[in-house]
């Protein structure tokens, strides 16, 4: 076992109680817009807005949320993908962000998709993956 002291340890520990070492990456989330698999969620927003696109997940039963494809640059900013678990212990289902910035004024489409149990793979490997599987798509307008 190899212990380590010093200034490396004492720069950690520092880390963790500045709170940037605790599992998120990000601590302000901004303004939270919830989606869900097969919904249109329009938004509204001010230029230097961040926001956070909100959708439920609970990756012990197969979901996997991810960004399908960056907005315009010119309109948001893609920072940084959180999740939240709403309780302790294994199955723990949660809340995953997707957090931005607002850019210029300017509209764009961001579309998340959940495939459902399809592990590393973006495809549905099945009839019932391809069901439980879609997308919750966000029309976003910065003014």
């Amino acid at each position: 076992m190899i212990r380590r002291t010093g200034a490396p340890a004492i720069m950690l520990a520092a880390l963790l109680v500045a709170g940037c070492g605790g599992g998120s990456a990000v601590s302000n989330l901004g303004t939270v817009v919830k989606g869900a698999k097969g919904s249109t969620v329009r938004v509204e927003l001010r230029s230097g807005q961040r926001f956070s696109l909100a959708v439920a997940d609970n990756p012990s039963v197969g979901d996997n949320w991810d960004l399908v494809a960056v907005p315009d640059p010119k309109v948001a900013s893609f920072i940084s993908e959180e999740r939240e678990r709403k309780g302790e212990g294994v199955g723990a289902a949660g809340t995953t962000y997707f957090v931005f910035n607002s850019k210029r004024p300017g509209t764009t489409q961001i579309r998340l998709r959940d495939c459902w149990r399809c592990g590393r793979s973006t495809t549905p490997p099945d009839e019932e993956s391809r069901r439980q599987s879609g997308e919750a798509v966000f029309d976003l307008t910065v003014k």
